[in-house]
């Protein structure tokens, strides 16, 4: 995980952050990141990342591997897939093929918010297809995806082993349901898009509600953007995997 921090400042460069063409459809289980078709009718295109261990596991009947969702914000939204690693951790694994996730990075059409039915169709699929380990995995998503990073969560509670919603607004009545989901936000101070009280109010009713898993970074002087230093973090990842499942998802 050291890695991170050099890679992902080195992620700042065009080549790393500008969306760049649409990459041809990749095969089942190849390394690297490549953009995939949706897995039903109506479903959500998505860049599929898988470290080379990953995709050598199903062959050599390998350990099964963390699993990341990645929900973006409103402004990758679109028909052009490539816009889906412009931040976050898709950028990173752009740039790092040894990131050490399988990291599926789902796209929203213009216009649209994120269905919970399209994602657990996505989350399905990635199990029965994927050297996916059931009792590690883990959501996350900016702006937009923040929201629905939290509603997922609560709409599901024992479906991820934890979140981070980045620069996101929950619905405090359902902060009852993630009591036992561990929960790290983020937010900037001086966020004038999604104000920062869209994460103190899920922290202060997940506390109220006896959950003891929830916890909170306020970048000082920072507007919207949360995300650069909440991804750039190695911290992030290493707390993720602290966290596990017991018995494994349903």
């Amino acid at each position: 995980m050291k890695r991170l921090i050099p890679l992902a400042l080195a992620c700042c460069a065009a080549a790393c952050t500008a969306p760049g063409p649409l990459h041809a459809r990749a095969p089942a289980l190849q390394a690297g990141q490549h953009p995939r078709p949706p897995v039903a009718p109506g479903g959500y295109e998505y860049q599929l990342h898988l470290p080379p261990g990953a995709a050598r596991a199903d062959e050599d009947g390998g350990p099964r591997w963390p699993l990341m969702i990645f929900l973006h914000g409103s402004g990758e939204r679109g028909s052009d897939i490539a816009r889906v690693k412009v931040h976050g951790p898709p950028r990173i694994a752009e740039c790092d093929p040894a990131f050490p996730f399988i990291l599926v990075s789902p796209q929203l059409p213009a216009g649209e918010d994120w269905d919970l039915a399209r994602l657990d169709a996505l989350l399905d699929h990635a199990l029965a297809t994927l050297p996916v380990d059931p009792a590690r995995i883990y959501l996350t998503g900016l702006s937009r995806g923040g929201h629905a990073t939290w509603r997922w969560a609560a709409a599901e509670p024992g479906r991820f082993a934890a979140i981070a919603p980045v620069a996101g607004r929950g619905d405090p009545a359902s902060a009852c349901a993630l009591t036992d989901t561990p929960t790290w936000a983020f937010h900037g101070d001086r966020d004038d898009v999604v104000t920062p009280e869209g994460s103190f109010a899920m922290a202060r009713a997940i506390r109220a509600c006896g959950g003891r898993s929830s916890r909170l970074t306020i970048y000082p002087d920072l507007g919207h953007n949360a995300w650069d230093p909440a991804y750039d973090d190695p911290a992030l990842y290493l707390w993720l995997l602290s966290h596990r499942i017991e018995g494994g998802a349903r």
